[in-house]
């Protein structure tokens, strides 16, 4: 059955009430700059703003493997790509999480100026009942990125038009002040492929958001 198209204003409303019994996890998945972290962002502070400290965000990017790892393997180039993440350390965070036994649990961020994510980064507290996890994989059908399923309450896909996304990976790579060469390599050697793969081998949702649904 094809996800239910939502607004943001749907979908906090939806969050909220599924989260009013304990901590509950909605994951926000999507093709590279459909805009995860600005709708996570955005549905945050919806409910933030009905109850203060009731969400928090998991950013999936704080689980990319460090260039230490990628380089000696060869993956430097493909970074961001599913295969460069930890995904079995991210399936261990979210676990921790939902078991929610901790005052505060300490999450990395991905900061992407520097490229290296920022261990212990963002504190979540016990007292978050709705933990909004994004990420580019998080519904890929494969393994093992599949096993994360189960963690989720809720699942949410991002619909942009691939023209859009296109011209926003460009738009992100032209602030890094590129040239024309690395441009080609960045978009055709790495981002588009992922922007093609998350499409075409995400399960279906439950709810779908798209252009119009800020």
């Amino acid at each position: 059955m094809p996800g239910r198209k939502v607004s943001l204003e749907e979908l906090a409303e939806i969050v909220a009430a599924r989260g009013e019994s304990g901590r509950h996890v909605t994951a926000i998945a999507g093709p590279p700059g459909a805009g995860k972290s600005t709708l996570a962002e955005a549905l945050e502070k919806k409910l933030n703003a009905a109850e203060p400290g009731a969400a928090a965000i998991l950013p999936m990017d704080g689980y990319h493997f460090d260039d230490r790892v990628l380089v000696p393997r060869g993956w430097r180039p493909r970074k961001g790509a599913p295969h460069t993440f930890d995904v079995g350390g991210f399936a261990a965070m979210v676990e921790r999480l939902v078991a929610n036994r901790e005052d505060e649990v300490a999450v990395p961020v991905f900061d992407r100026d520097l490229e290296i994510a920022r261990a212990g980064a963002r504190l979540i507290p016990r007292s978050v009942r709705h933990l909004l996890v994004e990420g580019n994989y998080l519904l890929l059908k494969a393994e093992p990125w599949a096993s994360l399923r189960p963690l989720f309450g809720t699942t949410v896909f991002i619909d942009v038009p691939y023209s859009v996304l296109e011209q926003r990976l460009l738009a992100r790579w032209h602030h890094y002040q590129l040239s024309p060469e690395e441009l080609v390599v960045k978009m055709e050697g790495n981002d588009l492929p992922n922007v093609r793969l998350v499409l075409a081998e995400s399960i279906e949702p439950e709810f779908r958001l798209g252009e119009e649904a800020g």
